[in-house]
């Protein structure tokens, strides 16, 4: 718990703390004189025994302090039972607190540039003493209005950030110095703590200069809580003049004058015990008290949760090695082993870290299967790399140099196996997909804690991994393109759902002539009737009779008819306008291209994904946890491989400490 402390300038605040510390130890001046702020831990320490240090010497800059401070008793130095400590000085005595002081200075010029601004980096300072009671106070600058000199401009908003950031804690009571011979409603202290605490629960009035309150006037009004009230109340305070302090008078005397003026006044004689510095001290000691007794349950079950953090860390950070002798082999064994099983788990979906937010593991491979290349095969259109004139091309090539009488089964397989090596590199880029998810498993389970403790077993893991999976990239590659061979290398036209030839023929004539499709009596649909049976032959032979137009009339139609015949030209390329049976021809084939080629991509959806589970990812599950023991479990390599990085030594040491810690405030706690 930390007591805040807000004011105006030149209330006095300075010299509360003082007397609360009973030495003289704060620096002195005009204007903003504290320009940083101060966390004062104040830390009871009875007893007499000697510190390590001799007296008076002070190990910041190695010399003999020769004369003791005059405010400072000479029992406490001689007995060595009173010193200060700074955080930025670890393990540093000062014995002589106007070496604090001076230790204060210096460290407030150092982060303000010399000039009088100010800075947000706090001074810490622990007192140690048999004369304090234990509490943690912060001084805070004074509030300021105008600045002074080569001080920013904002001085004023700077100081009110610094204050807010302290006071607005809702653990800090806030100690508002309020010079009690001014008017209580302007004190900036107590409108600046209102601000924070609108119902006053958090905030203690310490009227100062008591002693310089004009004749005939006092603060019983404020002290009653008639004027502006505070659930805390308000303690009146006298502090040393200020020719006091340059007389170098004693807080001691100074306190036993505090405690005369009280019970000698006739406004505060009757409730002396509740005024004064001494009160102040115990007040705010005891408000420390009743919190912590308040919130004992929470510290408790707040220490019991962080022990227990810790211990899990250090259980799951494990021993160093060099304590476990013969142990490096069964190490490895059980880290090869629980990260196989582990990715054995991810692949088939059952891990315990199975995640809400995102696909992962074996349903990433899954998306990768039945929507990025399913999708991708099936977008695959045999058309929009062979055009019409390509296929009429096709077919008259294919007949060679007699016309063709039925439609050329050639044509149709020269197109059909071009296509369907088009669907290779969509095939093995499913395969590279795969790959791709497996060393995304991988990655992810070398995030391990096991796999920081051993930065060199999880960069030889990986590399092992990795290779291992290359080499199943071979096979699955050759497998996948085998599969793409055989679909190509044999076309299977008897396949059941394959659209056969008069089929092909009878839908073509329909979406040609479709009046006369639909009349069986029409001349020449004879064959059309479902009840008159019809081979293929008549079929095809009908595509054979026709026009003598097409790719041969169209080239001669544009000759003379008693021209000389010439030479055809270097490059003879299919074109004028198709003819009826060309058109038909070319529309046949296009459908039962179309038929077959819709077969074998179903084929290769199926297949593909197969092949890639058997030599890749089922092998992968299968022969990984081997591969690494053959590699790794060797007596030569483990030294080497379980070698802690410097993290995990560090975290290990840090870990232990924190336990040994939050074991002693258990019993603390246990024990108040």
């Amino acid at each position: 718990m930390a007591d805040r402390n807000t004011n105006s300038q030149s209330s006095g605040k300075s010299s509360v703390l003082e007397n609360i510390v009973g030495r003289d130890f704060l620096p002195r001046g005009t204007g903003i004189v504290t320009r940083r702020p101060l966390v004062l831990q104040l830390i009871n320490r009875p007893g007499k025994q000697k510190p390590a240090k001799e007296e008076g010497q002070d190990e910041a800059d190695g010399k003999t302090n020769g004369n003791a401070s005059p405010a400072s008793p000479s029992k406490t130095d001689s007995d060595g039972e009173e010193w200060g400590e700074f955080l930025h000085k670890p393990g540093v005595k000062f014995f002589d607190f106007n070496k604090i002081r001076e230790e204060i200075v210096t460290e407030t010029t150092a982060k303000t540039a010399g000039n009088l601004g100010i800075s947000p980096i706090p001074i810490n300072l622990r007192i140690f003493s048999p004369n304090v009671l234990t509490l943690t106070l912060v001084d805070l600058p004074g509030m300021t209005k105008v600045p002074v000199g080569d001080q920013p401009k904002d001085i004023e908003k700077q100081i009110r950030d610094m204050v807010a950031k302290y006071i607005v804690k809702p653990n800090a009571i806030i100690l508002a110095v309020t010079a009690a011979n001014t008017d209580l409603a302007n004190s900036d202290g107590l409108k600046f703590a209102r601000e924070v605490d609108p119902e006053g629960a958090r905030t203690i009035g310490v009227l100062t200069k008591i002693d310089l309150m004009d004749q005939g006037t006092d603060v019983v009004d404020i002290l009653a809580g008639r004027v502006i009230p505070l659930r805390l109340g308000y303690v009146p305070v006298v502090n040393r003049a200020q020719r006091d302090i340059e007389n170098r008078k004693p807080i001691t005397a100074a306190l036993d004058n505090e405690r005369a003026f009280f019970e000698n006044h006739s406004s505060y004689s009757s409730k002396a015990q509740y005024c004064g510095t001494p009160f102040l001290a115990r007040k705010l000691n005891m408000i420390l008290m009743h919190h912590i007794r308040n919130t004992l349950p929470e510290i408790k079950a707040k220490i019991q949760a962080a022990l227990a953090k810790y211990q899990a860390e250090l259980a799951q950070i494990g021993d160093p090695m060099d304590e476990q002798p013969g142990q490096q082999a069964n190490v490895v064994l059980n880290i090869v082993t629980e990260f196989c099983s582990e990715f054995r788990s991810v692949i088939e979906g059952h891990s315990n870290d199975l995640s809400s937010y995102e696909l992962s593991g074996g349903a990433r491979i899954s998306f990768v299967f039945h929507e990025l290349f399913s999708n991708g095969v099936k977008a695959i259109d045999p058309f929009d790399q062979i055009k019409d004139a390509d296929i009429r091309t096709i077919l008259y090539n294919s007949s060679g140099s007699s016309p063709a009488l039925f439609v050329a089964t050639a044509a149709f397989e020269v197109i059909v196996k071009q296509q369907i090596r088009r669907l290779e590199d969509p095939s093995l880029k499913c395969v590279t997909l795969t790959y791709d998810e497996l060393v995304r498993i991988v990655a992810q389970l070398l995030q391990k804690q096991f796999f920081k403790r051993f930065p060199s077993l999880k960069e030889r893991f990986y590399s092992q991994v990795i290779s291992f999976l290359k080499k199943a990239m071979v096979p699955t590659n050759k497998l996948v393109q085998d599969l793409i061979a055989m679909e190509a290398v044999y076309v299977n036209t008897a396949h059941p759902d394959f659209l056969n030839g008069h089929k092909a023929i009878a839908i073509v004539n329909e979406r040609m002539n479709p009046t006369r499709a639909a009349d069986p009596r029409a001349p020449g649909n004879r064959g059309a009737s479902p009840n008159i049976p019809r081979n293929s032959a008549d079929d095809d032979l009908s595509l054979a009779t026709g026009s003598n137009g097409g790719f041969f009339g169209s080239f001669f139609s544009k000759k003379k008819k008693h021209a000389a015949m010439e030479p055809p030209p270097p490059v003879l390329k299919a074109s004028g306008n198709l003819s009826e049976r060309e058109h038909m021809e070319t529309e046949v084939i296009k459908l039962l291209i179309q038929s077959y080629y819709n077969i074998v991509k179903r084929t290769v959806i199926d297949m593909v994904p197969k092949a890639i589970m058997l030599n890749l990812v089922h092998r992968a599950k299968e022969e990984l946890q081997r591969e690494l023991l053959q590699d790794l479990y060797k007596a030569d390599v483990l030294d080497d491989l379980l070698k802690e990085s410097e993290f995990t030594v560090q975290r290990r040491r840090e870990c232990k400490k924190m336990i040994e810690a939050l074991q002693r405030a258990d019993e603390i706690v246990a024990s108040v």
